[in-house]
């Protein structure tokens, strides 16, 4: 996976306390200076081996109606730098600073791409249950309605904007080393017109003291999602393991592969196999995975798979994309993808 270890500057005179996660602060506060301030944060490395995928009843723990808001629609991913002094008890008013912006800013000309609106509904929403550890910020759900001019009164208001940031299993020593004013959820995911996701990121960078930018995944992350969706094949049938490739040529080829999920089992277990006690997997044997695909392909179609790039990786469990977009296709696996997109929102920061 490409990236590079983080070695930002934080206060060296302040002691690192673990945070609770009660966050908090006003809309208006002087900037923070994180990057610039003396001292650093633990660097971040590239891991070269991860768990198994394991199957977890989600719900159990986080409310259906939540997870619900979650799986099935396509997500845009953006990475974001520590928020400043973030709350969550303070959500409600985070709502409304949000709403007045966005009204603001469209009154001054800014283009919202979603019609005629008499408004704008802002509602932020606390995510308990999908923090895996005790450095996880919970994650917190984002969703903007707007009702147009000449709706009638009784008609409900429409969802024209969904996002949320969350934190899975992030590096713990790098979390730990934050400041105690600081709060990480680096990953943030959104659903609806780009004009309003802008507005949305403005607003947290004046009111956070932060940044965003574009999450690209590479072909390495797609191998991996690729390994551990196959390997979750026995307890959970995933229909279908589909890959693309983009290959080199003029004018460019891409290649759709749809790979029996039976199949694709068989080669994974002959790699990893199931009864092997050590649920870790290494980045050697995603390899190996993939490199076997690539040459069955091959043997068929004298095509090297091996000369492109693979751009696109899909199973019932869910799909993901080179330049940022993700599915959910089932909660129960969510951990494993949002502890793999976390980690590597956390390696996109800034240096």
């Amino acid at each position: 996976m490409e990236g590079g270890g983080s070695a930002v500057n934080t206060p060296a005179s302040r002691p690192v306390t673990r945070r609770s996660k009660s966050y908090g602060r006003s809309c208006v506060e002087a900037p923070s200076y994180f990057w610039q301030t003396p001292g650093h944060l633990t660097a971040l490395k590239i891991p070269t081996s991860r768990g198994a995928a394991k199957s977890q009843i989600i719900t159990n723990k986080v409310d259906p109606e939540h997870i619900a808001l979650l799986v099935k629609n396509e997500w845009k991913l953006s990475y974001v730098t520590p928020l400043h002094h973030f709350r969550h008890t303070q959500l409600k008013s985070y709502s409304k600073h949000l709403s007045a912006f966005i009204v603001a800013e469209k009154q001054q000309g800014v283009a919202v791409e979603v019609g005629l609106e008499a408004g704008f509904k802002v509602t932020f929403t606390a995510v308990l249950g999908l923090a895996e550890t005790d450095e996880d910020a919970e994650t917190v759900f984002i969703q903007i309605q707007s009702k147009p001019v000449f709706a009638a009164a009784a008609d409900a208001p429409k969802v024209v904007w969904r996002g949320w940031l969350t934190c899975v299993n992030g590096d713990p020593e790098y979390l730990r080393s934050l400041p105690p004013d600081f709060v990480s959820l680096p990953l943030f995911c959104t659903s609806g017109p780009e004009s309003l996701t802008t507005l949305v990121k403005s607003w947290f960078e004046r009111a956070f003291d932060c940044s965003f930018g574009p999450l690209v995944l590479n072909s390495t992350t797609l191998n991996w999602l690729a390994a551990l969706w196959t390997g979750c094949h026995p307890t959970c049938n995933i229909r279908h393991l589909k890959l693309a490739w983009s290959l080199p040529t003029q004018p460019p080829l891409d290649v759709s592969y749809t790979v029996n999920p039976q199949d694709a089992w068989e080669l994974w277990n002959s790699i990893h196999p199931e009864e092997n006690t050590d649920d870790r997997i290494d980045i050697k044997e995603v390899q190996s995975f993939i490199n076997g695909l690539e040459t069955h392909f091959f043997r068929h179609f004298k095509i090297y798979l091996s000369a492109g790039t693979l751009v696109k990786v899909s199973t019932a469990l869910g799909s993901a994309h080179l330049d940022g977009k993700i599915k959910i296709g089932n909660s129960d696996y969510i951990t494993t993808l949002l502890t793999l997109l976390t980690e590597c929102a956390l390696l996109k920061m800034p240096t």
